[in-house]
């Protein structure tokens, strides 16, 4: 275990594994953490150094919770880290809201510390429209449902989201299913989650999907969950360089924890690419 300090003072958890020639880092989603990575890091860290941390508000980060922080702020923290850590040739993934935090990352910063990015199953727009129907729960979230969930409760707009991320949680009942939201939601700072839920939902990163200059390539799950498989071929029609999809069969939005050593085996692929 080791804490980062950022400028501001406030400090990120962070795990610094392995001592390969190549340097991964593994950034989770929105209400998750570091901890999802821990078993594929076992394999990982035998081929990388593999670095994984909690972003601000989420599990060992939940005190670094000034302000309201945006998308903007999570790749500032990430750029701090890098620097900080003196990393560079860097693999870079990102799964879900990480994948959010990648595309910041570049348009702040670009490619420099960069070797190659891994995008896992995440759009780079949230909201849908009659132009766009690759976003949010699989094409069908809009500006509208975005101003009708302001007025719900945060426990309420949680519970949607995780049903919509694993879809087998619907066979739970209601009264069962409440105390694990509840627990992890208590891992989070709730002030810094509803920041970046609505920074993400804001969002539209598409352009800068076109500024990558290094290698990407982008694990999707099938059928899904929250993002249509076809985003695939979206990311293939609209990377400039060197792109490559993967496909997990039979999984949710959940890829990483629904098959962790499948998704080990991919990484360590590209890092052997």
């Amino acid at each position: 275990m080791s804490l980062f300090t950022l400028k501001n003072g406030e400090k990120l958890y962070y795990e610094d594994m392995g001592q390969g020639t190549e340097t991964l880092i593994m950034m989770h989603g929105w209400t998750s953490s570091s901890e999802i990575y821990l078993k594929p890091a076992e394999t990982l860290q035998k081929k990388a150094r593999c670095i994984i941390y909690d972003h601000r508000g989420h599990g060992g980060s939940k005190e670094a919770n000034s302000g309201s922080p945006t998308m903007e702020t999570l790749a500032q923290d990430l750029h701090e880290l890098i620097e900080g850590l003196s990393l560079s040739n860097i693999t870079l993934l990102g799964w879900s809201m990480g994948a959010g935090v990648v595309f910041n990352y570049v348009r702040l910063y670009g490619c420099e510390h960069l070797k190659q990015i891994i995008l896992c199953d995440m759009t780079p727009r949230q909201l849908n429209d009659s132009e766009w129907k690759l976003g949010l729960y699989q094409g069908s979230y809009t500006r509208q449902d975005m101003e009708r969930d302001a007025g719900k409760d945060f426990f309420s707009l949680y519970r949607e989201f995780a049903l919509g991320a694993i879809p087998r949680l619907k066979k739970i009942p209601g009264f069962l299913l409440k105390r694990p939201l509840k627990k992890r939601l208590s891992a989070c700072d709730e002030k810094v989650l509803k920041s970046l839920a609505a920074s993400m939902k804001t969002q539209d990163n598409r352009s800068v999907v076109e500024e990558i200059t290094v290698p990407v390539t982008y694990f999707f799950a099938d059928p899904g969950s929250l993002f249509s498989p076809a985003l695939a071929n979206w990311y293939a029609s609209h990377v400039k360089s060197p792109f490559r999809a993967v496909r997990f069969p039979e999984s949710t939005h959940m890829l990483v924890s629904d098959h962790p050593e499948k998704f080990a085996e991919e990484v360590a692929k590209v890092l052997g690419a």
